[in-house]
């Protein structure tokens, strides 16, 4: 198991490199080319010098996420394989660089969807939130402009400004677009990658959908385990495999986080780990990633994954902001470092305790 960090890139992230660093355990980042747009090819230079700066500080690019999808590709249109040719010069001009972790989302329109970015907690600390009837009480636009005016002068991933500015039109490409359709295309996108996945052993992580439900009528087809099994049998090769969020799957209660797990053995190379606290059906909020201080066990969480010879990467994701942190929502440092911390904390006494049984 190797421990990492998300990091957007200079210019973009609160957090340095040089921050990272010194996190015990944490050797890696997960990072991207925050300044590039969907279908738009990643040149093999501007890859080189983004590797260049990490391994400067000390660190390794671990995987990348995301490259994103053009919704030309989500949705099937007639110019779709325009931008699966982009897609595959991208992770050509990745695997060049000797990076073989590529995580991307499957989702329309929005990456992930929340009615609060700061709620106050108890202790003080403000995280992430999701209230369902907050949310049937909005339109798209209005969140949007809610998510852009409280993301403390960042641009939060999912919701750049240049995509969203279209909102409108985005919501009308999609309305005739349902599960079964996006999944189709999904696969056929899957397939399409398949030989440059071969040659570069580059493995396709693709991120569950949040929160695991539809949003504003949009279809979500990555929410649970029959849906996850079913996209690995439909495309069933090593490169095709699943980006594991324990938050993204927990949003909703009914996923066995645990049982997931062990259904995916062998088909997960990177896992977010997160805590959350249900408060009732459609309202939650994430948590530090104590289990105590959320409904999660991350004890157990940990221990399937040691059980089922997890030897991936993994990074704590989103974390509160707490000791008087400005930074992007759920991306500031302090308790992700915690996070790391204990989770690696875990990791050692399983490990110890699994070898003590034998």
């Amino acid at each position: 198991m190797e421990m990492t960090l998300r990091w957007f890139g200079t210019g973009y992230d609160s957090v340095t490199l040089e921050q990272i660093r010194q996190i015990p355990g944490v050797t890696g980042v997960i990072t991207t080319l925050y300044n590039t747009q969907p279908g738009e090819v990643w040149s093999q230079d501007a890859i080189h010098k983004l590797k260049e700066e990490v391994e400067a500080a000390g660190l390794r690019i671990a995987a990348i996420e995301s490259v994103n999808v053009h919704d030309a590709i989500k949705i099937g249109s007639p110019d779709r394989d325009k931008y699966i040719d982009n897609y595959i010069q991208t992770l050509e001009n990745l695997g060049k660089e000797d990076i073989h972790i590529v995580v991307y989302n499957f989702m329309p329109v929005f990456d992930w969807t929340r009615s609060d970015l700061a709620r106050v907690r108890p202790d003080g600390s403000t995280v992430l939130a999701y209230n369902q009837a907050e949310i049937d009480k909005i339109n798209p636009k209005a969140m949007f402009d809610s998510i852009n005016d409280n993301s403390n002068g960042f641009v939060m991933p999912g919701w750049e400004p240049e995509r969203l500015a279209k909102l409108q039109e985005l919501f009308d490409m999609y309305k005739d677009v349902d599960d079964e359709k996006l999944f189709n295309n999904l696969v056929y996108f899957l397939k399409r990658l398949g030989p440059v996945c071969k040659k570069y052993n580059i493995k396709m992580a693709i991120h569950p959908d949040d929160p695991a439900w539809p949003v504003f009528g949009l279809p979500r087809i990555i929410t649970g385990k029959e849906r996850i099994l079913k996209l690995l049998k439909a495309v069933d090769e090593p490169y095709n495999c699943l980006n594991l969020c324990t938050g993204s799957l927990g949003s909703n209660p009914e996923n066995d986080i645990v049982d997931i797990i062990h259904a995916t053995k062998g088909r997960v190379p990177f896992a977010h780990i997160r805590n959350l606290q249900y408060n009732y059906p459609g309202d939650f909020q994430e948590a530090a990633h104590l289990s105590s201080d959320g409904s999660m066990d991350m004890f157990k969480i940990m221990q399937a994954f040691y059980q089922t010879g997890f030897d991936g990467i993994i990074r704590p994701d989103h974390g509160r902001m707490i000791w008087g942190e400005v930074g992007m929502p759920g991306y500031g440092l302090y308790d992700r470092a915690l996070g790391a911390c204990y989770l690696q904390g875990l990791w050692e006494a399983i490990d110890k305790e699994e070898k003590r049984n034998k």
